[in-house]
């Protein structure tokens, strides 16, 4: 065991599962323990028949049962340590691996790879398995020798009788592994499909039952689900048939056992306790072989979970944390950057370069699809560019420790989601225990103070499922301040008015005001000429490529003048990356 643990390729669950090696060997000394105490039955009944029923010596039996007593008493504890191990060993890998499997899956997620809560299934069913039934039956499993060596030391026929049966087990466990692999696969596969499917419609229940998609949402679902329950039958029923088998062989064994032991007991070579407990040591020999075919479908299942939490772990590797850098001052700085996401057959930004000091705010625009949300993601160290650089005070985003990063950074993306828990909670980032100044301060920035206070248990109000339910407008509003959270460096905003009233417009101007004046760099991207007052610079982007970068009110004078007269056209402003078409009015869709 300890060689198979040394060949697992290396991931954090293969790291933790090595680190279970002296759990796993005290299992087996476990086993090994209570394997040879329940050989205590057999060995008491030979007794009781052979010497106590034979001479009437009710001393002999006090005796014998006072030691077999003790003995099944050491036989519980020791079955309830085992059994307290192997739990505690489970809640071990779940604090162990839970959240190295959410990081991987965040990462995995952030590469633009569909990735869900399944991981976390997964994990629950390599937990199954390590508490059930099926990894104790493989633990003893190694021990059913042990028994039928007893049985050949009793009479070599009652040996042979049992080894017989056992390699008849053994062969019915093969055959179950053949021809449930498939079927089994299949059925764990499309289940996970289907559930996907179901937490996909939860997510969009409105949408839904607004439109009246749910018909059509049931019957796609149950077409699908005719196919994961076929897989189900098929499984089970080969499954079921093995099972039986199993269990007819057993039990038709012992009978035979019991046959064969009153042959040998007729003729002189086996004493009537020696048949009684050849059939119990029979029995307890090949018990673990039918108790790991019943629990097969739960090995496969934590096999083929293994197989999936080894390969996200494999694929999103975490890269090691640079040295932490001095706190930026907000220089922000694109070099070439272009960015084409998995799978893409061209690239979705083509060669970016500009500059922003610190102070300055820059308002992106363009027409959709233009690739603005996606600059946006790598600016904030979302994602990576697939060449280029995007630097910060000089230094690489990659070069940064992505939890330093983070502090210096705002972020409010276009699809604003809060987390469970408290206004306080969210605005504070998730901090254990955030300073209640900076949270009143971010809020006050934002303009949401008076909003919260409002609220049944103002900051302390919990959001989410359970919780007050929040309007689209209430959300964007928390969410900038959680963007503003420690008065950042560097602020970027996705569209930070598309559900904002007037008021909140307004107090979002205010905010941009107030960031700039402790010095911090915003980028914001807008489709409403009025939310770009207070930028300094303007970046227009058509099609992934830059068609204007400089002074903002430059280039709303010559979309004006393009507006107006269709022979104008704006000169190339200074720092502009040179055109290969002039700016035209459909370039900029902006909602009045």
């Amino acid at each position: 065991m300890g060689r198979r643990f040394k060949n697992l390729p290396a991931t954090p669950l293969s790291a933790a599962l090595k680190d279970l090696r002296k759990t796993a060997k005290a299992l087996l000394l476990f086993s090994l323990c209570l394997n040879l105490l329940l050989l205590t039955s057999p060995i008491y009944m030979m007794q009781v028949f052979d010497r106590v029923l034979s001479s009437g010596r009710a001393e002999t039996l006090l005796f014998l049962t006072i030691i077999a007593v003790v003995a099944m008493a050491v036989l519980g504890a020791l079955e309830t340590a085992r059994g307290r191990v192997l739990s505690r060993s489970a809640i071990w890998l779940e604090r162990r691996l839970a959240p190295e499997l959410i990081a991987a899956s965040l990462r995995v997620r952030l590469l633009g790879e569909p990735v869900s809560a399944q991981v976390l299934r997964d994990l629950d069913n390599l937990r199954a398995f390590a508490t059930g039934a099926g990894v104790i039956a493989l633990c003893d499993v190694p021990w059913a020798p042990i028994f039928l060596l007893i049985l050949a030391l009793m009479n070599p026929w009652l040996g042979l009788l049992g080894l017989v049966g056992g390699a008849l087990l053994f062969a019915l466990a093969v055959i179950n592994e053949q021809v449930s692999r498939a079927p089994l696969k299949h059925e764990v596969r499309a289940a996970i499909s289907d559930r996907e499917a179901v937490d996909q419609a939860l997510k969009n229940a409105e949408a839904l039952q607004a439109m009246g998609m749910l018909k059509g949402f049931l019957l796609r679902w149950s077409e699908q689900n005719t196919g994961t329950l076929a897989a189900q039958l098929e499984a089970g029923e080969r499954g079921g048939t093995v099972v039986g088998i199993s269990k007819f062989l057993r039990l038709t064994l012992q009978i035979l056992i019991l046959g064969v032991g009153a042959l040998l007991v007729l003729d002189h070579h086996l004493t009537s306790g020696g048949m009684i407990a050849a059939s119990i040591i029979l029995g307890r020999a090949l018990s673990p072989v039918e108790q790991s075919i019943g629990a097969w479908k739960s090995f496969v299942a934590a096999r083929q979970a293994y197989e999936r939490l080894t390969a996200l772990f494999t694929h999103a590797a975490p890269t090691q944390q640079p040295m932490r850098l001095p706190a930026p001052k907000g220089r922000l700085a694109c070099e070439g950057v272009i960015f084409a996401p998995p799978k893409a057959s061209e690239p979705v930004l083509k060669g970016l370069d500009f500059v922003l000091e610190p102070g300055e705010a820059l308002g992106i625009i363009g027409p959709s699809a233009s690739g603005k949300s996606t600059l946006c993601r790598l600016l904030v160290g979302v994602w990576r560019p697939s060449r280029g650089h995007i630097r910060l005070d000089g230094a690489d985003l990659a070069n940064w420790a992505s939890d330093q990063l983070g502090s210096h950074v705002g972020y409010l993306p276009q699809d604003v989601e809060l987390f469970a828990g408290t206004i306080k909670d969210n605005i504070a980032r998730l901090a254990p225990d955030p300073d209640p100044a900076r949270v009143v301060q971010a809020a006050q920035l934002a303009g949401v103070h008076e909003m919260i206070l409002g609220f049944s248990n103002g900051y302390d109000t919990e959001i989410g499922d359970e919780g007050h339910r929040l309007s689209g407008g209430q959300r964007q509003r928390i969410g900038l301040a959680r963007a503003l959270f420690g008065r950042p460096r560097l602020i970027v905003l996705d569209e930070p008015n598309a559900n904002l009233d007037s008021i909140g417009e307004r107090a979002l101007l205010e905010a941009i005001q107030a960031a700039k004046n402790w010095g911090a760099t915003i980028v914001l991207v807008a489709h409403q000429p009025g939310i770009l007052r207070p930028m300094d610079k303007l970046l227009l982007l058509v099609e992934g490529q830059i068609r204007y970068f400089g002074p903002r009110e430059k280039f709303l004078g010559s979309l004006h003048a393009v507006q107006s007269g269709p022979a104008a056209a704006p000169p190339a402003p200074p720092q502009a990356v040179p055109a290969r078409r002039p700016v035209q009015a459909t370039d900029v869709r902006m909602r009045p």
